[in-house]
């Protein structure tokens, strides 16, 4: 038995990646508006209507509309905006999360992919809220990198018009979002079980995909202290039966290449590494993933499948 899937926004950089996943499945049936009417909006409103399953790649007021034409009470929504991730109507599509979170996502009809910034900082910190070691009310800081894929396809462009300039073009690594109001930050806070958003520091990189995500742990913002193997203890026990979180042993140094920390490891995979680093009381605990991958379209195919009662990880690698 095939599900017919509908992607609003294949052409995106989120949307291909999906598109080319799916494509490769017997299981998955692609609905696609035929060429005659690919402009013609009846015809995406009869697709989005037609299909067991939808996802969204779409701008946020894009989504909210997509959202508006689906009448068919049948369709499941898949979608990967911002618009919905922290609507009470939504399940966050973040399986790992907390022990309950897998079979909200497979019994939902309206499920919320989350941001890639967030599901590293989620993994990473939600386990150490639970456990008492972070306060609620604690001010964390987080700082993080990524390839320029995750700004999308305008952004793409135009880091590969200067790739094309040569070497000289190339751009350092470069923080955004100064204003320190990234969209992020709502579903960061929320799904942490913060009282605060945290304070966060992105910056984009001069390669296509790849994410680091860096949470400082000094000795003030812990209420109960744990050096650097009991910490990534904590986390390994909390992720051991997870397929797609993988815990690093305590000195990080199997995740470093030379001393340094490539943040294009994980790639290709719908992988999260969790890695703990310091000495002594002061701590920093990491998070790599690919920011295509576990942070965005494998994260989707992979909640697509629970959705549709088929193998969680089908058509992902770990």
């Amino acid at each position: 038995m095939s599900h017919r899937v509908f992607i609003d926004g294949q052409a995106g950089t989120t949307g291909l990646e999906i598109h080319t996943r799916l494509a490769q499945r017997s299981d998955i049936e692609l609905l696609e508006v035929n060429i005659e009417r690919r402009k013609d909006p009846v015809a995406r409103a009869e697709l989005l209507n037609a299909a067991d399953l939808v996802i969204l790649c779409l701008p946020d007021e894009a989504a909210v509309e997509a959202v508006s034409l689906i009448k068919n009470p049948e369709v499941r929504v898949l979608d990967a905006s911002t618009a919905y991730r922290i609507d009470e109507g939504w399940v966050y599509g973040l399986p790992e999360l907390t022990p309950g979170q897998r079979s909200a996502v497979s019994q939902a009809r309206r499920v919320s992919n989350p941001g890639c910034y967030p599901t590293g900082f989620l993994l990473a910190l939600r386990p150490l809220v639970d456990a008492g070691v972070i306060a609620r009310e604690a001010e964390v800081c987080v700082h993080a990198l990524s390839g320029y894929s995750g700004g999308g396809r305008a952004l793409v462009d135009k880091y590969r018009a200067r790739e094309l300039e040569g070497i000289s073009a190339i751009h350092a690594p470069r923080p955004y979002a100064l204003g320190l109001r990234h969209k992020h930050l709502p579903e960061m806070r929320q799904y942490a079980g913060l009282d605060h958003a945290p304070l966060f520091a992105p910056m984009v990189g001069h390669y296509y995909k790849g994410m680091l995500v860096h949470i400082p742990l000094p000795p003030g913002l812990l209420q109960r202290r744990l050096d650097a193997r009991a910490m990534t203890e904590l986390l390994a026990e909390r992720y051991a039966e997870e397929a797609c979180v993988h815990v690093v042993r305590p000195d990080g140094s199997a995740a470093l290449d030379g001393g340094f920390l490539d943040p294009e490891q994980c790639n290709d995979t719908n992988r999260v590494e969790l890695m703990v680093f310091g000495e002594g009381e002061q701590l920093l605990l990491v998070a790599r993933l690919d920011n295509l991958g576990k942070g965005a379209g494998g994260a989707a195919i992979q909640n697509m499948n629970l959705m549709l009662g088929v193998d969680e990880l089908a058509g992902v690698a770990v």
